[in-house]
């Protein structure tokens, strides 16, 4: 049984890759893009990611460039990058350290980078409908 004391699991979601990767035309409205993802993800603060992370979890979107000015909803904390998306979300997962993280990116160079701080990964489809 889980320890009800613990943290929250942490669901740090790579919005600019998750993004990226569905052709919809995301590039015309990039911060209107990053909303729509993080309205989506609000839903999954209670229920978690079935067969990956039960819920309740605790969930951080990283926006970077254009998608900089995205306000949180409940639910839904999203961190601007001050400078890499990539370096931001590095911090997350080390911060983390000791608490279950899942990093929803397709960034391999990334993956390999959160690894390295005890995260777990998974690719963009985990949070796409």
């Amino acid at each position: 049984m889980p320890d009800p004391s613990a943290p929250a699991p942490l669901l740090v979601v790579d919005a600019a890759n998750v993004v990226g990767s569905v052709p919809d035309g995301w590039w015309r409205d990039r911060r209107g893009a990053a909303e729509r993802l993080r309205d989506s993800l609000a839903g999954l603060a209670q229920e978690g990611l079935p067969g990956l992370l039960p819920g309740p979890v605790e969930i951080v979107m990283v926006v970077e460039g254009r998608a900089r000015g995205v306000e949180p909803v409940p639910g839904v904390r999203v961190v601007a990058a001050p400078g890499s998306g990539d370096d931001t979300i590095v911090e997350l997962a080390r911060e983390a350290e000791g608490r279950r993280c899942l990093v929803v990116t397709a960034d391999r160079a990334l993956r390999e980078r959160v690894v390295h701080h005890g995260a777990e990964c998974a690719g963009p489809r985990a949070v796409r409908s």
